[in-house]
């Protein structure tokens, strides 16, 4: 986890309900809708994502968290953005510091952030 446990609860707590009627809006963020691992109760979890190709990545830049879970535990889940929705399927987690072959297939700034941070990827269907 890259940041403080103060930021991480006044994130969760205040700035993504403020955030998540117009965050499909800005530039770069959408909504991933997931199911609960163990409940299956239906999520929407926004997140900052990259993409190049078929390829998605999200930096984890709170570590393993329970959306993070929930998708890796389904295999799949789906991302709507503004202007289009996407389907994602074999998702895994590249951890910090990887440099390997999945890592030149990531987009730029998902690359940068890879030394710091684990990235979470999944290939659009």
């Amino acid at each position: 986890m890259v940041f403080p446990v103060w930021f991480e609860n006044l994130q969760v707590k205040y700035l993504n309900r403020a955030l998540r009627p117009v965050a499909r809006y800005l530039p770069g963020t959408g909504t991933i809708e997931h199911h609960g691992r163990t409940s299956g109760k239906p999520y929407k979890t926004i997140v900052t994502a990259y993409r190049k190709g078929n390829v998605l990545a999200i930096a984890l830049a709170h570590g393993k968290t329970d959306w993070v879970k929930n998708v890796l535990a389904a295999g799949q889940a789906d991302l709507h953005f503004a202007r289009s929705d996407v389907h994602i399927t074999n998702t895994r987690i590249l951890p910090a510091g990887y440099d390997g072959p999945d890592a030149e297939g990531l987009p730029r700034l998902a690359r940068l952030q890879l030394p710091r941070m684990a990235v979470f990827v999944g290939d659009i269907a």
